[in-house]
């Protein structure tokens, strides 16, 4: 078993991360990442705190998860000429519209990789309780083929590290807007790792899969949980569904050491998904995660950042709160940005307003499930349709996964 942690946590960053760069048009853009450092500097929230600089991972550490013929396909890919139409498919998902070939992508995706590793190994050292990569979190990346944005899958690559260093129980947590379908595959047959992913239902939205009915094989059924989303979720159906199911989980599984991918596409502005989260119960999210790691894994929490592509509006803000939720440094959401970051993100991006205040000015409160049939009606059509579709879904998962877990699908208070 790893050393019991020290307090205060380690921010993983270099400029390096800058380098993933698909092509101009292409939705997920670096400067999402430059953005949320300036910013986060900006406020203030990282004086003191002395950033872990990673390098790239070793070959040895991509083969954990990846095919040699596929990591050999990474190293040796060249960009088409300039013009060229992309494919919608391609050899090992390779220079498709999603993933389209970009210089150095196999330095550039194993820096990502390095920075989630060096995450685990300050944490597996025992120098930190909390270590955050904003980077990292591509979590579509399969074993021989790039998915969606994802080119290495640095969480399941450093999960498998954790496993050899001294973890043998470790809860994965995924709030990204899809499904978080590469690290559940990576490990759907190992009871060691519990994955529980929190998205779009699949029926609306790529990579179409996450179904509740998905729970794990073998010794390792009921250590994949799944809850899905129907579109125009707001914050508290889905803060509701968050806490009906994965606290539950994390009490029963008895993690050593929580991950969580800390996906913002779940927002109400993102371009290429369809809930209705505000930046501020992205953070209640981001915070009730910081308190089940401390509740239930001696603090440890490795998070990384995923998917978000309200490049100025929305990551910058949303992950600040997360580096703040693990700095122990909470920012009020009403805190006003400073007004030379709005300036430099206007600089970027001429045609978006920057938002004014580290808010959306939302209360995310919340009903908490109550079991079935447990329900109540506010009055407002809207609402009451989307929290019991909600509810729906919830009793789906917990029906599919809570038994095997040895909870009771229907009580509450599992």
């Amino acid at each position: 078993m790893a050393r019991r942690p020290s307090s205060g946590a380690t921010v993983v960053w270099t400029d390096r991360f800058l380098d993933y760069t698909w092509t101009p048009e292409h939705p997920m853009k670096p400067a999402r990442l430059r953005l949320t450092m300036e910013l986060a500097r900006g406020l203030g929230l990282l004086e003191g705190v002395e950033t872990e600089a990673p390098g790239p991972a070793g070959e040895a550490d991509l083969l954990r998860i990846h095919t040699p013929a596929y990591v050999e396909a990474v190293r040796g890919a060249v960009p088409p000429p300039p013009g060229t139409a992309l494919p919608l498919a391609a050899p090992f998902g390779l220079g498709t519209t999603d993933d389209p070939i970009f210089p150095r992508m196999h330095e550039a995706a194993s820096v990502l990789v390095g920075g989630t590793l060096a995450a685990a190994e300050a944490i597996a050292a025992g120098r930190t309780r909390r270590a955050v990569s904003i980077a990292g979190g591509m979590h579509h990346a399969m074993p021989e083929s790039a998915a969606g944005f994802c080119v290495y899958n640095d969480v399941a690559v450093a999960i498998s590290w954790l496993l050899d260093h001294g973890f043998d129980r470790i809860a994965y947590v995924d709030v990204d807007v899809h499904h978080g379908d590469g690290v559940q595959r990576a490990f759907y047959g190992d009871p060691r790792v519990l994955t529980v992913s929190l998205h779009q239902h699949p029926a609306t939205l790529w990579p179409n899969t996450g179904w509740p009915e998905e729970t794990g094989a073998g010794t390792a059924e009921g250590t994949a949980l799944n809850l899905t989303m129907l579109p125009g979720t707001r914050d508290a159906q889905w803060l509701r569904g968050f806490h009906a199911i994965v606290p539950g989980a994390l009490a029963a599984f008895r993690p050593q050491l929580l991950v969580s991918q800390c996906g913002v596409d779940t927002h109400r502005e993102d371009p290429l998904a369809d809930l209705e989260l505000s930046v501020d119960g992205q953070r209640a999210a981001f915070l009730a995660m910081r308190e089940l790691a401390d509740r239930y894994a001696e603090g440890r929490w490795l998070a990384v950042g995923g998917g978000g592509y309200g490049v100025v509006r929305v990551v910058p803000r949303a992950w600040t709160h997360l580096l703040a939720a693990a700095l122990d440094r909470e920012i009020d959401p009403a805190t006003a940005v400073p007004a030379d970051w709005a300036e430099r993100a206007r600089a970027y991006a001429p045609s978006v307003e920057p938002p004014g205040t580290m808010g959306d000015g939302v209360d995310p409160a919340f009903d908490r499930w109550d079991g079935p049939g447990g329900t109540r009606e506010t009055g407002d059509e809207r609402t009451d349709r989307a929290q019991r579709a909600l509810d729906t879904a919830v009793l789906a998962t917990r029906r599919a996964t809570f038994g095997l877990l040895g909870l009771d699908p229907e009580d509450p208070r599992d």
